[in-house]
Order: structure tokens, then sequence, then C-alpha cells
């Protein structure tokens, strides 16, 4: 809840000081960046649930396994 408040109210100087043209730019910006992030996210859930499948049908022939 405080870091709620605190994110409030620097938005509020941010705007006071740069005016809220600019927010419209910010917000696509963290739009992009957040978008980018959840597509990263993806590809590496994918990732490690790929090789998690792979490493469970190669458990029957050895596998990588260090003796």
């Amino acid at each position: 809840m405080d870091l709620l408040i605190i994110l409030i109210v620097v938005l509020v100087v941010v705007v006071m000081i740069r005016g809220p043209k600019t927010l419209p730019k910010w917000g696509a910006a963290i739009g992009k960046g957040v978008r980018g992030a959840k597509e990263e996210a993806g590809k590496a859930q994918a990732e490690i649930q790929a090789r998690a499948s792979g490493e469970s049908t190669n458990t029957d022939a050895g596998g990588d396994r260090p003796t």
C-alpha cells in the first residue's frame, strides 16, 4: 500500500514538472516495455518447458547426466 502512495505522489510531481502532454508518450513507452517483457517471459517459459520435456524423455537413455 505504501508503494502505491509513493508511485502516485511521484506521478503527480512528474506531471507538475513535465506537463500532462508528455504522459501519452510515457504510457506508450511503458506499454512497449511491458509487452516486450511479457513476450520474453513467454519465450523463456516455453524454452524451459521444452527442455524439461526433453530431459524427461532422455532419462531412459541415460541423458547428459554426469556419473
